[in-house]
């Protein structure tokens, strides 16, 4: 027999349920027969609260030497107004992604039974390290009635293309090949414009790749009424945070979604995470989904090569037909091994 390869993988479990998800992760991958060499790093709201630690150079640095990264969540207690805004957002989860160059966010989505998008299946390819959360901009005359704030938008050729690149490349491995690119061309001009001339080249590579542009405000409309139409959405980064999220909430509830931060280059860590919030009012109940966490570490077992393992946990996850509420964490679990 073959040695089994362990690989080593970051844990940020976070804050409220986080840490009860992972758990529920990793224990479902370790039930798959995938070897993982864990170290957990305390991070996030409880952390800065306790002693003003965010992230620094020094654990960036670490985290880059992983083979990957599974975060639970991060996040104060809704109504908590010890942290001010931005502050673990810009602080840690973006200053992971522009660090760690994780420019590619991908959520695939897979809706459940029942749902408004029940049969639909889908991803949205999200370009994650430009755009508005790039950090372009900054405030004059701050507090008084003649404060103007500015908030650019950064995209680079560089960045745009290689974005679509791999939207291009997930398409074309589908038994459905298309690429719907969205933006807002039509008023925002130079940076629509790039995209669209960087998807038309691209696609020039292409030519089984179908392919397909739509207005955000019209594939907002779209994913509620008719998410069939769409097999792979490529789009900037701030149109891809919302339209994942409402994506998310079409296909069954953010409880089920799972993302993948993704540095494809590989000189950097990747990192996974479900897309729900911390969830404080839950934490250490047993109720908390872990569904999403355990997809998300699908993800990860895909980009850490142990391909039969996630085709059998995914196997498992999928038409989860359950209570999730009345089995609570521990029994999704056992559901799921049960089903391997």
């Amino acid at each position: 027999m073959s040695e089994r390869r362990s690989h080593r993988v970051a844990v940020i479990g976070g804050d409220g349920i986080g840490p009860e998800v992972t758990d529920a992760a990793l224990e479902v991958v370790r039930s798959a027969g995938v070897d993982l060499a864990t170290t957990s790093y305390d991070l996030g709201a409880a952390r800065y609260l306790r002693d003003g630690f965010v992230l620094d150079e020094d654990t960036l640095e670490e985290l880059r030497g992983f083979d990957a990264i599974l975060l639970g969540a991060i996040g104060p207690a809704i109504g908590d107004t010890r942290i001010a805004g931005g502050v673990l957002e810009r602080g840690l989860l973006l200053r992971m992604r522009f660090g760690l160059d994780l420019y590619i966010n991908f959520r695939p989505f897979r809706a459940v039974a029942g749902s408004i998008a029940d049969g639909s299946e889908f991803a949205i390819v999200r370009e994650n390290t430009e755009g508005p959360y790039a950090g372009e901009g900054g405030v004059l005359r701050y507090g008084t009635e003649h404060e103007v704030a500015t908030q650019g938008s950064v995209n680079t050729r560089f960045g745009v293309e290689r974005c679509v690149r791999y939207a291009f490349a997930r398409a074309d491995a589908l038994a459905r090949k298309k690429v719907t690119l969205v933006h807002k061309t039509n008023v925002l001009t130079f940076a629509g414009d790039l995209w669209r001339r960087v998807v038309a080249e691209v696609a020039g590579e292409y030519p089984e790749v179908e392919v397909d542009y739509q207005h955000v405000d019209a594939a907002c409309i779209y994913l509620v009424e008719d998410p069939r139409r769409y097999a792979i959405i490529v789009t900037d980064n701030l149109f891809g945070d919302i339209l994942s999220d409402l994506a998310g909430a079409v296909t069954g509830g953010i409880g089920f979604a799972a993302s993948a931060n993704l540095n494809p280059a590989r000189t950097g860590a990747s990192l996974f995470e479900p897309v729900h919030g911390a969830a404080h009012d839950i934490a250490g109940t047993g109720r908390a989904n872990p569904l999403a966490a355990v997809s998300s570490a699908v993800l990860m077992l895909e980009h850490l090569g142990e391909i039969d393992a996630a085709r059998r946990i995914a196997a498992a996850v999928a038409d989860f037909e359950d209570d999730v509420a009345t089995l609570g964490t521990n029994g999704v679990v056992k559901r799921v091994q049960e089903r391997l």
